[in-house]
């Protein structure tokens, strides 16, 4: 009876990868992966042999995440105003030369512990720039239904190089030693670059001009803080990221100082570490229909813990390879939900930001936790570090109590085909601002209260979107006047906002609707500000255009049959 539903599982699981696209990058990106963690193998032992320092050797985990901290919200805004498939292009260039000149100068004998930890640096700046990218193609590929699964996917496949890849890559450093390992890397770089090159896939461009860098991150930030389930989901990814690495962080450690093994005992263990999180991977589907998001976060929590203190005691490379294997599970269930949480809960336009923001803090997470592990194992023990990080996972569960990952709900992923500029009298450049939007209510005072409480949720949607300074005001002489407004920088700028609203926020005008009684509907206006000094530009005064009302979305008809600028009538495809 269970057989019919596990294939279920699994076809939903592996649906994606019927689309070619994103099964050929999937794939390439996997085998890049797997010489990724070969190389952080060689590293993490290269740096057990030429430092004697317990903090060195646990910054080659923060030299790789701290780009990601510190570049991922400005490459997240390159990835929604650029063609993300170039900037994937761009970024594995990136890491591909940084991966083939550290190969270079270490077959040349230069072993400088500072140096590796430079070039490994650049190959992180690469991926920091990349992983927003990529992650944001995922919906546009394989679209919203497949899009947990394509998620998960990419969790459970880079885990499953976790199984392969350390232990390879132990292997290959004891018996070829660490320039092997080197070299293969730099040659699977080289796998992606040629599958993102050959693969096509929909890009729908604007008619608009770009956001400019500091509006893109603006808005960006803003979108994330008024969302409450990324906002969530990035407390407790950075937290967990603190928390959890330690595992990863500290293993060269225990393998060289508890264990007394070798290169090949840390792939074997870091091999159990990937099995138990690919078992957690394929587990996730399943586990998310009987748990709630929450619930499946204080399990993986739970899980890492264990494995902290279990580690901390193991007597054996057996116990630990299983033990593990238990971190491994709760890893990949963690990190695949916040993912997961992150992208439904983002609209296509501003995924690359929302994600990049998540980047920012989960991985600043894991390098503030690298840093602190190993400064507590440089100054105490590797066990206590241990056990003060599963003490810490046990705060990070029990932090659901102020940050609780809530149920996932899909934000609108389809925009509109077609781009109507509102009705106006004035032909605007598109850099003109800033824009005031009002728009007037009569308000019967039964109605009050109920209004009040609709345009709470209106402003939270609105500003959410891109509208600022958002109001609500009363008219002292005619109490039942009531005036929504607020402002946007430039006509460019609400043309977006004027596309992008949800159809949470029509579905709200319905409800004003119901609750205005004038016998016209809600007025609005636009203004725009016009500079006073005499050099200031004048706008010139034209016929009125078509348009789609933004109060109820209903369209609105032309007073001539000019025809209107080309600029704002265009299909509209931003991002």
């Amino acid at each position: 009876m269970a057989r019919p539903d596990t294939d279920a599982n699994l076809q939903t699981l592996l649906a994606p990868l019927r689309n070619t696209a994103f099964r050929r990058i999937w794939v390439a990106t996997q085998m890049s992966s797997l010489g990724s963690l070969m190389q952080t193998v060689a590293i993490g032992w290269l740096m057990t042999t030429i430092s004697s320092s317990d903090l060195m050797v646990a910054l080659v985990q923060a030299s790789s995440t701290l780009p990601v901290f510190a570049l991922s919200i400005f490459a997240g805004s390159v990835a929604d105003n650029f063609d993300r498939r170039v900037v994937m292009l761009a970024s594995l260039w990136l890491m591909t030369l940084a991966s083939a000149m550290m190969t270079v100068l270490i077959a040349l004998g230069c072993t400088d512990p500072w140096l590796i930890l430079g070039f490994t640096f650049l190959v992180g700046c690469g991926s920091a720039f990349y992983n927003p990218a990529w992650q944001a193609s995922v919906g546009d590929i394989v679209g919203t239904l497949d899009l947990p699964a394509a998620v998960t996917l990419g969790s459970a496949g880079f885990n499953t190089m976790r199984s392969i890849g350390p232990a390879l890559g132990g292997v290959i450093v004891a018996v070829f030693g660490p320039l092997a390992a080197f070299v293969f890397n730099t040659l699977s770089y080289l796998l992606p670059l040629d599958a993102t090159r050959r693969c096509r896939w929909e890009i729908r461009h604007s008619y608009l001009p770009r956001e400019s860098m500091v509006t893109s991150i603006f808005d960006g930030l803003r979108f994330t803080a008024m969302s409450a389930e990324i906002k969530a989901a990035i407390a407790r990814g950075a937290l967990f990221g603190v928390a959890s690495i330690s595992i990863l962080a500290l293993l060269p450690l225990v393998v060289r100082d508890r264990l007394g093994a070798g290169p090949v005992a840390y792939g074997v263990l870091m091999g159990g570490f990937g099995a138990g999180a690919f078992l957690g991977g394929i587990s996730t589907s399943v586990l998310r229909r009987v748990l709630s998001p929450e619930r499946l976060v204080i399990l993986a929590c739970l899980a890492c813990a264990a494995c902290c203190v279990l580690l901390a005691t193991a007597p054996a490379l057996r116990v630990a390879t299983v033990i593990l294997a238990i971190g491994g599970a709760g890893w990949v269930i963690a990190w695949s939900g916040f993912g997961v949480i992150v992208q439904l809960a983002s609209p296509r336009w501003i995924v690359g930001r929302t994600l990049s923001i998540y980047y920012a803090f989960t991985y600043g997470g894991i390098a503030a936790g690298s840093w602190l592990w190993g400064t507590v194992a440089e100054n105490c023990s590797v066990t206590i570090a241990l056990v003060s990080s599963s003490g810490a996972l046990l705060l990070v569960a029990l932090a659901g109590f102020l940050f609780p990952v809530r149920e996932q709900r899909a934000c609108d992923q389809e925009e509109p085909e077609e781009l109507c500029a509102p009705a106006v009298n004035v032909k605007l450049q598109l850099r003109r601002g800033p824009i005031i939007v009002r728009i007037d209510y009569l308000i019967p005072e039964e109605n009050i209260k109920a209004f009040v409480a609709v345009m709470h949720e209106r402003r939270q949607i609105r500003s959410r979107f891109g509208a600022r300074y958002w109001t609500l005001a009363r008219d002292l002489r005619q109490p039942a006047k009531w005036t929504e407004s607020f402002r946007t920088p430039t006509w460019a700028d609400y043309l977006r906002l004027h596309h992008r609203l949800p159809s949470e926020d029509l579905e709200l005008g319905e409800r004003v609707l119901k609750l205005h009684g004038g016998e016209l509907p809600p007025q609005m206006k636009f203004s725009v500000e016009q500079p006073t000094n005499a050099r200031g530009p004048l706008d010139q005064s034209m016929p009125i255009i078509a348009s789609r009302d933004l109060v109820t979305g209903a369209s609105v008809q032309p007073m001539s049959n000019e025809t209107p600028p080309t600029d704002i009538t265009k299909p509209d495809a931003y991002d």
